[in-house]
Formats: C-alpha cells, structure tokens, sequence
C-alpha cells in the first residue's frame, strides 16, 4: 500500500510539474505568436487598403535574403520534426528570423500563410525551455512539441487540433501519447494569452446542412478521393517549383527578385489581390458558397512561386484554400451543399498534405462545430489513405504503411517477444 501511494504521489508530482512547464511555454509562445498574428493582420489590413505595396514586393525580398544571410540558419518546419524524431540544431534565433520574413511576405503581397513561421517560434522558443530547463532525452521533445501546440493553437484559436498536431506530425502513423497532457496545457494557454493580446480565433458557419444518406455518402467519398489528388498536387508544386528556381536561379538574390515580379505580373495579369497572403477572405467566400472555378489551382501556383522563391511564410493557410475552393467548386458542380464540400474538402486537403487524420477532423470540428462531423470524419480518413507517403515535410517519416494492417502487427509482434 505505501509502496502504491509513493507511485501516486510520484505521479502528481509529475504532473504538477508537466503543468507549470507546459503552461510556461504556452504562455511565452502564446504571446509572441498572438503578437505575430496581429502584425500578420494589420500588415495585410494594410497591403490591401494601398495595392501600391505590391511594387515593393521585390524589396521586401531582397530584405529578407539579406535577413538571413545575416546567419547560416536556413532550415525550417522540417528541422522541428527533426527534433521530435533525433536531434536537430533547433537555435532560439528561429523565432525573429522568421517572425520578420513572414509579416515582410504578407505586408507586400508575398502568397503564403502563418502557420509554418508560428510553428517555428513555438518550436525554438520550446527547444529553448527544453535547455534552460536542462530537460534531457524524450522531456526535452515533450518541450520542442509543447510549443509547436502553442503556437498552432494561438494563431487560429484550435486548442484540440494543435494538441494533436504536434503528437501526430512528426512521423505518420505513430501519436505520441506522452505529450498529451502538456500540448493541452500549451495549447489551452496560448489560446488564452492570444486572445487576451487581441488575436482571433478562426471560425467558420456552413450556411447549408445535409443528411448522410447513401447519396450524400457516395459524393463525400469522390470529394475526399479528389482533395487528396489536390493534395498530391500541391504538395509536388510546392516543391517542384522550388527545386526548379534553385536549377536555374542559383543566385538567392535573383531568385527571389524574379519570385516578387513574377507574382506581381500575375496579379496585375488577374486584375485581383484574392491569391496574395493567407487568403483566409476567400476561405470565408468558398465556405458561402461562393468561388470562381480557377481558385484553387490558381492559389497553387502563387504559393509555389512565392515559397519556392525564397520568401517565407506557411503552406497551411494555402492548403485549406486549396481544399475551400476545390470543394465548393465540387459542390457547385454535383449539387452537394457547396458549404458543406468547403468544410470537407478543407479536411481533406489538410490531411493529404500534413498525413494528420485526427488533427484533420478536430481542426473542421474547431472551425465549423460538431454537427457535420460524420462528414469530416469521412473526408479526412479517405484522404488520409488515398494520398500516398505524399506530404508537405521531407523530415516526416512514414513508419507504416496507412493501408495494411501487417505492418502494425509486426511491430507489435516484434515488441512482445
């Protein structure tokens, strides 16, 4: 008996410090990010009041080719997941690099999102804790995911999906249930902190409803198959078109120079400033049903030009663009409730290109509420399964097959004997 109530008192002192820690770095994270995200909306606020801005596209890249030429430090999301996995250099300077260069992107027109810049100041500012802190082996990655969670859960106000996120992301097919209680716990206090600062938090309202009866069914089953196609692509753009600019481009400089013309031709080409920065405006559009039928294509090309380029910012933000337009487009054509196929094909898209189904279904819960989870649920997991060992990191590792089963029972088999 004494010898159970040692373990229990071992635990909740475990716990007590799981706490504090975690609520820390939720705090510290939670506050720079919902900083970040205020700078992020008054800038683009900005931009989109004086179109003007756009001429300076090339400056604002040329300042941040010099910003990081200022350190050798070039690595970004993919090194985080390096740090849950191994070990990575994860330097604390991640933070106000890539702070910058983001609010830069957005501030003259740059397509690009925020989550991968947040991501990565909740990240280094963990990996920091994690050293201060002296926290060694698998703490330590329990600090680096804890502000991965953070920043996530600031920046669009989802305590649920960043929690998962972090745990789910890092190699595909394994959560790291360890982390559980301290992601929720940076999450739930970077949400607080942010809000408190004045971020906001994202949300959604499907103007239709819809009854999964077998029709219904069938057609989510065809979106879901198609997003993760979507998925294939943006993912392969993305990161074809940066292999292309660095073949026959190598000088950084130059590069980024023609990444900013070429953007501002297309934009003035469009006679539209709908693809430049996050594009969360036309999120809200697809999911009223409303979105021309290029959008989701033409959302891909701007992002590759911009990310492949040199200038920095997120894919995320992109990615659910990508899945709102594809899927209203879709519903706009089969007679499904466009509303409705914008929030599954955001879903889906988000799946195929992050290999994260249970982050997936919590971020449209977060977003859109709970009464359609059943068609979420079925977006994200066909998507998950139809997209392949394709993803948006090159770090994440796939370690079993997302379709047989053996793989799962040879692991465990493996561990038991």
């Amino acid at each position: 008996m004494k010898k159970k109530m040692e373990i229990c008192i071992k635990r909740a002192g475990g716990l007590i410090r799981w706490v504090v820690l975690a609520g820390g770095v939720g705090l510290a994270a939670g506050l720079l990010v919902g900083l970040f995200g205020r700078c992020v909306a008054e800038a683009t606020a900005f931009r989109a009041s004086n179109p003007w801005m756009l001429y300076f596209l090339p400056a604002a890249g040329l300042a941040i080719v010099a910003l990081y030429r200022l350190d050798s430090y070039k690595a970004g999301t993919d090194c985080l997941l390096e740090g849950i996995q191994t070990k990575a250099v994860i330097p604390l300077r991640m933070a106000p690099l890539v702070l910058i260069s983001t609010v830069l992107t957005h501030a003259f027109g740059g397509s690009a999102g925020r989550a991968g810049a947040v991501l990565q100041i909740g990240g280094s500012l963990g990996n920091a804790f994690g050293k201060w802190l002296k926290l060694d082996g698998y703490d330590h990655k329990i600090m680096l995911m804890c502000g991965m969670s953070a920043g996530f859960s600031a920046l669009f106000g989802v305590p649920l999906t960043a929690t998962v996120f972090s745990m789910e992301v890092a190699s595909v097919g394994v959560m790291q249930y360890a982390a559980l209680v301290p992601c929720a716990v940076a999450a739930l206090a970077a949400k607080s902190i942010a809000g408190f600062v004045g971020a906001r938090a994202e949300s959604f309202s499907i103007s239709a409803t819809a009854v999964l009866d077998w029709k219904n069914f069938l057609l989510v089953v065809v979106l879901a198959v198609l997003c993760a196609l979507v998925s294939i692509l943006f993912c392969t753009v993305i990161q074809g078109t940066g292999r292309l600019f660095k073949k026959y481009i190598p000088n950084e400089w130059l590069r980024i120079l023609a990444g900013a013309v070429l953007i501002i031709l297309m934009a003035k080409l469009l006679d539209t400033a709908d693809y430049l920065g996050a594009g969360m405006g036309v999120i809200e559009l697809a999911v009223a049903g409303k979105v021309a039928a290029a959008a989701f294509i033409l959302k891909i090309i701007f992002t590759a030009v911009t990310l492949g380029s040199g200038f920095r910012g997120g894919e995320i933000a992109p990615a659910l663009f990508v899945g709102a337009t594809f899927g209203c487009l879709f519903g706009q054509i089969t007679g499904f409730p466009a509303s409705l196929a914008a929030a599954c094909g955001m879903a889906a898209v988000f799946c195929g290109v992050t290999n994260c189904p249970i982050a997936s279904l919590f971020l449209c819960v977060e977003f859109f509420g709970a009464d359609h989870m059943p068609f979420f649920l079925l977006a994200a997991g066909i998507s998950y399964l139809e997209s392949g060992n394709y993803g948006l990191y090159r770090s994440q590792k796939i370690l079993y097959s997302k379709t047989k089963l053996q793989d799962i029972v040879e692991c465990l088999s493996r561990k038991t004997s």
